[in-house]
């Protein structure tokens, strides 16, 4: 007979299936050891920039227990966002992926919300807390610790199945469940693609992103202007960026999502290079409605637009 922290892994991992998530792994909330001094060098380095906020609650981003009350469980999930819909200007400054639809924080959060309902309903009170981006959570870390894949060279998380287009998301219960057993084996062998591919040479060594540096985080995050040393090394890129990701062998294996709120929005895909560099504010309000991409506002993606021309 299967004990209870089997059934309930189970049940939580058939509920995660339906409500559309691609993986769903579980590990033991626990103290990250192997990933303490690493973020204590990244951040002492500076590879931050600006974005101060990592700097804060270090310890929460290594211990789950102190994020919620009684932590015993870190349910890891995965949603697929990939998509071979592009832009249809070629020309035209360029979004990442993760951006053509609706804006995943929102679609994420509502399925963990019913997410941590059903096991609410089916398995009894349980206390927990769901992280979309939101918190000091250390996503990728604990993926790899509950066998969703491993952290490639250029520090996204890999499945072997599926590549790396996909969304990573927490549930952090006082449950004890039935934890996956980790694979340890690091697929990335000895391809150096994603390093050699990155045009501002962000990725400075294997697992090591100089954040400061990286086109996603110059785009969304800087909320100054891109330095000038970055001129004409932005590869057309607006907004995110998905060089070390579309270069990277693994991602031959990525599968169209079934996402119905990621479905891209034609108006935007049909974009050209003018419409890009002469759009209004309204016009920016309509095409990225509930979308990502209103995180750098509309002055930020002007700015963006404005500095690769």
């Amino acid at each position: 007979m299967p004990d209870k922290r089997q059934q309930y892994s189970q049940l939580i991992k058939e509920h995660a299936q339906r409500l559309g998530f691609m993986f769903c792994g579980i590990a033991k909330a626990d103290f990250l050891e192997e990933e303490a001094p690493r973020l204590e060098s990244w951040l002492n380095a500076g590879m931050h920039g600006e974005m101060k906020y990592m700097e804060n609650y270090f310890d929460k981003r290594l211990d789950p227990r102190l994020l919620v009350d009684g932590a015993r469980s870190v349910i890891s999930l995965g949603l697929n966002y990939y998509t071979n819909d592009l832009q249809q200007d070629p020309t035209a400054p360029k979004i990442s992926r993760y951006a053509y639809g609706a804006d995943y924080h929102s679609v994420i959060k509502e399925k963990l919300k019913e997410l941590l309902e059903v096991i609410n309903e089916e398995i009894g009170e349980v206390g927990g807390r769901a992280f979309v981006d939101s918190a000091p959570v250390l996503d990728k870390a604990w993926a790899k610790r509950s066998g969703l894949g491993w952290v490639g060279k250029n520090s996204n998380l890999i499945n072997k199945q599926s590549g790396s287009f996909f969304f990573l998301a927490e549930l952090i219960v006082d449950l004890d469940l039935e934890y996956d057993i980790a694979p340890t084996v690091d697929h990335c062998g000895t391809c150096t693609r994603c390093l050699d591919a990155c045009p501002t040479e962000a990725i400075i060594a294997p697992q090591v992103v100089d954040g400061s540096r990286c086109i996603s985080y110059l785009t969304i995050e800087l909320k100054n202007e891109i330095p000038a040393e970055f001129q004409d090394k932005m590869d057309g890129w607006a907004f995110g960026c998905d060089v070390c990701q579309t270069v990277c062998p693994w991602n031959k294996f990525s599968i169209e999502h079934i996402e119905p709120a990621f479905k891209p929005k034609e108006e935007l895909l049909g974009m050209t290079a003018q419409d890009w560099h002469e759009i209004t504010e309204d016009t920016f309000q309509k095409v990225f409605k509930n979308s990502a991409v209103k995180r750098t506002k509309y002055a930020g993606l002007k700015r963006n637009i404005e500095f690769i021309k």
